[in-house]
């Protein structure tokens, strides 16, 4: 991820979800979000919201492992 890209936008993007369902998700108040989305984001926000995205890629990596397991089960 570049310095300059907005990382709330990036997760609203790759979560699929609004900027209202990610502060609910972070239990923070609506403008809370949209000022960190403004570029005012405290270094605990950032670090939970690089979580969520690592957490949704590990998900999606444990699913392709899980189908290629099966997959190699059912030919075997």
């Amino acid at each position: 991820m570049s310095e300059h890209e907005n990382i709330v936008k990036r997760a609203c993007q790759e979560l699929g979800i609004t900027q209202k369902e990610l502060a609910e998700r972070l239990d923070v108040p609506q403008p809370t979000m949209a000022r960190w989305q403004s570029g005012e984001i405290p270094k605990m926000a950032k670090l939970a919201l690089e979580l969520l995205l690592e957490n949704k890629a590990l998900k999606e990596d444990m699913s392709i492992l899980r189908q290629a397991h099966q997959i190699l089960h059912k030919t075997v």
